[in-house]
């Protein structure tokens, strides 16, 4: 099926809110992707903080503390400082500390804290008992912090070393710029591939958008296109039922109330009277009937519509409200004209349109007001019946009521729109506007 321009629009529109959604969207997980990662470089800079303390104090601090260390050997002290200066203190790495489990300092690379006795902390004791490996943010206000420069984040870490001496408690101060930027450094390795994914997903998914659109729009046309063969084939076999109707059914009644009126005057000039009044009832009640079949024909099938003229067709469609004791005003523009298409639309509409006020409006007004306006046909229809509200005509729609529906799908597919105006007690207002 060839797409129109207005199609292509539409598909294009519908693109377009879909990307801006999806892009909306992927931005969204970009930016919980991107917190994520960083949380998960954060972690992993972390753990090799940790990593490397545990290198350092196992492999090259722990092998040089032994008793004379701890007993404060200055000659010890010295050699173990020359290592920890030479192969452990560095850019990365501030201060270096090994303590007793009882809290005090054998070694530090400040001597002014070696020999000094503190109360280790709930952590530090936890990490000599199980043998794990800590780290937190330092306090720099705890007294064995008191000769750190103020304004600078470290970041301790410890754990339990084993050592000639006995297990002591290694603690390692790390400068938390450089655990920030190995952080920042991990996560914009990543962010370009997080950023790439998000990419191809959202050109992915543009193509797929579009096809389903396109799909969508393909199938709504088939639909409409369904919608107007019913109605053309519901068009034909109305005016052939009408035909048929007016034609035979009718025509055979109409003779025989002519027949039953000529009979009843006959017997009332031989002076059977009752015979002739029964006569003429029987007359008269055919003559009913096919005048409710003529109002039939003409909800059927409007023949005057083509003979006559939308003028015409409007005025045989309120007849039967007239006989309600409606008021019943019609207007038709003196200068009206428009295309068989457009007239038939507009008959249709106003065909529904009165069904439902005879039916549920229980009106005492109905005005039906037909003009052309730049182009355009416009028909509009009030009542002043007790109207329904957006529920009621939603519940109607389920129900299986569905003419109102189909003509505003129909007015579509003729480029124009049908408007339907309505609440409790207050009347509805119904206005149709359809290229002429």
């Amino acid at each position: 099926m060839r797409m129109t321009s207005s199609d292509s629009l539409s598909v294009r529109r519908a693109v377009a809110q879909f990307a801006l959604s999806g892009f909306a969207a992927v931005v969204l997980l970009g930016v919980a992707a991107a917190v994520v990662l960083r949380h998960v470089a954060e972690e992993e800079a972390l753990r090799e903080a940790r990593a490397r303390t545990v290198l350092a104090g196992s492999g090259i601090v722990a092998p040089a503390v032994n008793q004379r260390v701890i007993g404060g050997d200055p000659q010890a002290l010295a050699r173990l400082d020359r290592i920890v200066r030479t192969r452990v203190l560095g850019a990365d790495v501030a201060r270096v500390k090994i303590w007793t489990p009882s809290g005090k300092v054998v070694y530090s690379d400040d001597r002014r804290l070696i020999g000094d006795e503190f109360v280790l902390g709930a952590e530090e004791q936890a990490a000599l008992a199980n043998g794990r490996t800590k780290a937190r943010v330092s306090d720099l206000s705890e007294p064995e912090n008191r000769f750190e420069p103020r304004g600078r984040k470290l970041l301790e870490v410890y754990f339990p070393i084993a050592t000639a001496a006995g297990p002591l408690l290694y603690e390692q101060y790390l400068r938390f710029s450089s655990v920030a930027a190995r952080t920042r450094h991990l996560w914009l390795s990543f962010l370009p591939a997080l950023i790439g994914a998000l990419v191809l997903l959202e050109a992915a998914q543009v193509p797929l958008a579009l096809s389903l659109a396109r799909r969508v729009r393909d199938s709504q046309k088939q639909r409409e296109a369904l919608l107007v063969r019913a109605i053309d084939a519901s068009n034909v076999e109305r005016r052939r039922i009408a035909r048929d109707l007016h034609d035979g059914a009718v025509q055979d009644l109409a003779g025989t109330a002519f027949s039953l009126a000529a009979a009843s005057e006959r017997l009332r000039g031989e002076g059977a009277d009752d015979a002739a009044s029964v006569l003429r009832s029987a007359s008269d009640g055919i003559r009913g009937a096919v005048k409710r079949l003529r109002s039939l024909l003409v909800a059927i099938y409007p023949p005057s519509l083509e003979r006559a003229g939308l003028e015409a067709a409007l005025a045989d469609l309120v007849a039967p409200a007239s006989e309600r004791g409606i008021d019943v005003r019609v207007g038709v523009a003196p200068d009206f004209t428009a295309g068989a298409d457009a007239e038939a639309l507009l008959f249709r509409t106003a065909q529904e349109a009165v069904r439902n006020t005879l039916e549920h409006a229980q009106a005492t007004s109905l005005a039906i007001t037909v003009e052309r306006r730049d182009g355009h046909a416009f028909l509009e229809i009030r009542d002043d019946g007790r109207g329904f509200s957006g529920a009621d005509r939603e519940r109607a729609v389920d129900e299986g009521h569905l003419g109102l529906s189909l003509l505003a799908d129909l007015a579509r597919d003729a480029g124009g729109e049908l408007d339907v105006e309505s609440s409790p007690d207050h009347g509805t207002r119904l206005q149709l506007v359809v290229p002429a």
